[in-house]
């Protein structure tokens, strides 16, 4: 077989992976005529895919005159897959199926965020979830990790995550070398974004940009069903534009950057100042949402006013990017009661019209696990690929 005819059977054989995954139950018959593929080839595709655990055949579905045909399923349980939120105050860990459903998760919440401490528990969370993984044909087939900073363009090294004060770090030789699987390494706002369009908010749209709000601020955008990365794959980093020009000092090194006043850092510094019945060592988002649910009008104003900021930097988006859909994300989507009204008081008030006309503004559907279910769809995708890269290679 030559390199083209490799080329044309590996694209075709995602083709008709991909319909099953979408549409099963499906039968041959159908993904011939969805692809115009003929039946002779994706029959032996199918055949493949079967031989290789990673389709089943079920009963016969309807008739449409003549014999039933045999339906198609995609084995969701070939394999699993682990994805690692690394936020800056936490870590979650899930296992999932192939297609996305978390089967086992593990979180834990660090007050420290050393390096060394904060790898020993990254490899703690992934053990735990290993140890209980569901009996399989292919096992664990990879790790995917959202980590809040810049990752270079091969995904090996953070290059800077100013809030956890990492600078130049390779995770993935490390996370490699001890479990011996793929890994892949992204920006957790790529992954968080990657999430929602593959099973969240964003599914029905081709635009999208999901706002990561947890202690800093990150942004993933999804423009014409891609992730867009940029030239060197360092886009997103928005949570440092400057909304104050001279304002508060920042770990990135500027001033004035969004995230000091619209994060979750920054609703926590604020509610040190304010006059409560709050105990520093009762100081969490959790705490003040409780507080905001039983009418503590400070609370609730100070929610307002991190809305409102928010919404100053959702709208420079908005008016930069045109999108069909922004999704706010990652912690600060637990407040969402308490702060949607104040970001679209700023939204419809500062924005162009006509960006505002076919806008969806909405919080992650994923609530806390849209990063992670994003991390561990990059790995099945790997997975999936690099199967069908190899089998045509035999």
């Amino acid at each position: 077989m030559t390199w083209n005819q490799q080329l044309v059977k590996m694209k075709n054989k995602s083709r008709v992976l991909q319909t099953i995954i979408d549409q099963s139950p499906i039968s041959r018959a159908d993904i011939s005529q969805h692809l115009g593929l003929t039946k002779g080839t994706v029959s032996s595709l199918v055949n493949e895919l079967i031989e290789e655990k990673i389709c089943s055949e079920t009963g016969p579905g309807k008739s449409s005159g003549g014999r039933r045909p045999v339906m198609l399923l995609f084995n969701e349980q070939a394999g699993y897959a682990i994805g690692i939120d690394l936020g800056v105050n936490y870590i979650l860990g899930v296992m999932t199926d192939l297609s996305g459903n978390i089967v086992s998760e593990n979180l834990k919440h660090m007050n420290s965020m050393r390096y060394e401490e904060t790898v020993l528990v990254i490899k703690e969370i992934i053990q735990s979830l290993l140890d209980f993984t569901p009996e399989s044909p292919y096992g664990v087939i990879g790790i995917g990790i959202g980590v809040p900073g810049i990752v270079n363009k091969v995904g090996s090294n953070i290059l800077l995550a100013p809030n956890l004060g990492w600078t130049d770090i390779n995770l993935k030789a490390e996370i490699v070398a001890e479990f011996h699987l793929p890994v892949i390494i992204d920006n957790e706002a790529n992954a968080g974004a990657y999430g929602e369009k593959r099973f969240g908010a964003g599914k029905n749209f081709e635009n999208l940009i999901y706002v990561s709000a947890g202690i800093g601020i990150g942004v993933g955008f999804i423009l014409q069903n891609s992730l867009y990365r940029g030239a060197e794959g360092f886009s997103g980093e928005m949570g440092h534009m400057v909304i104050e020009l001279d304002g508060k000092e920042c770990r990135c090194g500027s001033k004035g950057c969004w995230e000091l006043y619209a994060s979750e850092q920054a609703l926590l510094n604020q509610a040190m100042n304010i006059q409560s019945n709050l105990k520093r060592d009762d100081l969490n988002l959790e705490s003040l949402v409780e507080m905001a649910e039983e009418d503590d009008e400070e609370v609730k104003d100070l929610f307002r006013q991190i809305g409102r900021s928010l919404g100053i930097g959702i709208n420079n988006i908005i008016n930069t990017f045109n999108p069909e859909q922004i999704i706010i994300g990652n912690r600060l989507a637990i407040a969402k009661e308490f702060l949607l009204e104040s970001i679209m008081e700023v939204v419809e008030n500062r924005s162009l019209r006509f960006n505002q006309e076919n806008l969806n503004i909405t919080f992650a559907d994923l609530s806390i696990y849209s990063t992670a279910l994003g991390a561990s769809a990059y790995a099945t995708e790997n997975f999936l690929n690099s199967d069908l890269q190899e089998n045509l290679n035999k």
